[in-house]
């Protein structure tokens, strides 16, 4: 079978998973396992891969997507309690009152500074923001968009840094024992996009709600966020151990910047005034710290497992509860269960229990809404994971222990370093782009297609530098795609019970995701020139 074949099966299930979720409209996880059954048969009919592998390799990808899929499963159940025990529309009435003489300040504030923290910590900022924006005025339109595009910045340290951590388990899977690469040393080349990426993301949300105007006026807030963002993160990935804490920080960092903003030109910090009188009423029953106590108990454990140094070592690196026996080539998968948000997640809501005291009926609520919400999604996140764990293993063989073909992966890299050669770089925040509108998930991308940066980057003889930025080029093109997956905008508009709202987003939305994404290319070219 010749290269051009080759790349065109291979390229075949992903075309099919495209194909349903734009023209078809079907829902990601009904595209995911079609492209999964597809991308099977390539694999076994014209790659030699054994059904066995094809099975081992389906299994080891679910159980590499715990640290995304496991989070999704946990967050949505601590949203479905916050909601159900009253909590969240406490914390609603409270954001409402932010920043309300100053627009921008409020935007950034809202949209990235507590739109990264939610995240970081484990909540939906496209299933909670919508609602707190259209109550606070704001068009159904930009309500829409905002939380999509908001925390994009930083969605490589998304849901305490699990898309960072995926990658750097895949590339030390990748480059082999000895070669090992640590979380400080990926997250050093990773921050470098932050400062661009989060300044242009400041400006897009401004023209969003007012044009030129918007620019005109929040200029100064956003590219203090910015600043701000770069400064903090630059510290965090500097340490491993804070490397995945850097969104919890920088979303708390630009809060505090923003206040500090307000309170230098004048304005008011918090403005009760917009309340109605049952907010107001609903204000003294409910205590904000009451509302606020999951998130609370989360935060202080996850900083107290990952600042000691020691306790981080031992959680990350000795016991990482692996299991075995799963994938194709025999190696262990970690788990990192004990030091992993998802357990934590669970555990802050069965903490918070005692504080907030929930009746039955709101706890028999929350795990019917749980379970009505959570299944699709995690099978979602988990099915890409093993699409790119089958692509990546196509071609081995259990009985010689290597592979007796080139997987779909090598074909793929082999043929993109023969087309675009140095030009790569140029075109690989394109490919994170297509990954993160395909599967919705920044983590899901790095999973489907950082071998592939990696291999073609290797091929290229970029070397370990250049791999990190090739790859880093990716992730953030990956993260872009927010403002463009369906499945975030279709999550924000059924927030607000305006499904169909978000076609209009999307397609505004669409030119600025290829012009960031664009950018984002020019740099991945600036850095590559300056290492190699």
């Amino acid at each position: 079978m010749n290269t051009l074949g080759a790349s065109l099966l291979t390229l075949l299930p992903i075309i099919v998973i495209l194909v349903m979720l734009i023209v078809l409209k079907k829902p990601a996880d009904i595209s995911g396992i079609t492209g999964w059954f597809i991308l099977s048969l390539v694999a076994i009919i014209f790659f030699q891969t054994s059904f066995e592998v094809v099975i081992r390799s389906t299994l080891a990808g679910f159980i590499k997507s715990f640290s995304v899929s496991l989070i999704v499963a946990t967050s949505l159940f601590q949203m479905a309690y916050m909601e159900k025990t009253g909590a969240l529309k406490r914390i609603i009435i409270f954001i409402k009152t932010l920043a309300s003489d100053n627009r921008a300040v409020q935007i950034m504030m809202i949209n990235i500074g507590f739109g990264t923290l939610m995240v970081a910590v484990g909540a939906t900022p496209v299933s909670l923001l919508p609602p707190i924006l259209m109550a606070m005025g704001y068009s159904t339109y930009v309500s829409i968009a905002l939380p999509a595009i908001g925390y994009d910045s930083l969605c490589t340290y998304a849901l305490l840094g699990a898309p960072i951590v995926v990658f750097v388990d895949l590339a030390n899977n990748f480059l082999g024992a000895g070669n090992e690469i640590t979380l400080a040393q990926a997250g050093s080349v990773f921050y470098m996009f932050l400062p661009i990426v989060s300044v242009l993301i400041g400006f897009c949300m401004l023209w969003i709600v007012d044009k030129w105007k918007g620019i005109k006026e929040g200029w100064l807030p956003c590219t203090v966020t910015g600043i701000v963002i770069a400064v903090v993160a630059y510290f965090t990935n500097k340490v491993e151990n804070l490397v995945v804490l850097t969104g919890i920080i920088c979303g708390i960092a630009v809060i505090i910047a923003m206040v500090i903003y307000l309170i230098v030109t004048g304005k008011k910090v918090i403005d009760k005034s917009r309340l109605s009188a049952e907010e107001l009423a609903y204000e003294k029953e409910y205590p904000l710290w009451k509302a606020l106590m999951p998130w609370i108990i989360l935060i202080a454990v996850i900083l107290a497992l990952n600042i000691p140094k020691p306790l981080f070592d031992l959680l990350y690196r000795k016991l990482t509860m692996p299991i075995m026996g799963i994938a194709a080539n025999g190696s262990p998968i970690a788990t990192r269960a004990l030091w992993n948000a998802y357990t934590w997640i669970f555990v802050s809501v069965i903490l918070a229990i005692p504080f907030m005291r929930p009746t039955k009926n709101q706890l028999k609520e929350t795990i019917k809404v749980w379970w009505k919400r959570a299944p699709r999604p995690v099978f979602s996140a988990a099915i890409f994971f093993a699409v790119g764990e089958v692509m990546n293993m196509s071609g081995y063989s259990m009985a010689e222990n290597k592979f007796v073909t080139s997987s779909m992966v090598t074909v793929l890299a082999d043929a993109s370093a023969s087309l675009f050669r140095n030009a790569y770089g140029a075109v690989v925040s394109f490919i994170g782009l297509f990954g993160g509108f395909l599967t919705g998930s920044e983590a899901s991308t790095i999973a489907m297609f950082s071998k592939f940066t990696m291999t073609t980057a290797t091929g290229l003889g970029w070397g370990l530098d250049g791999l990190l930025i090739a790859t880093a080029g990716l992730a953030f093109g990956g993260g872009l795609a927010s403002i463009i997956s369906p499945a975030k905008l279709q999550n924000a508009a059924a927030s607000i019970d305006k499904l169909g709202e978000e076609n209009k987003v999307i397609r505004v939305a669409f030119v600025f995701a290829l012009i960031l994404t664009a950018v984002t290319s020019l740099f991945v070219l600036f850095l590559l020139n300056n290492v190699r």
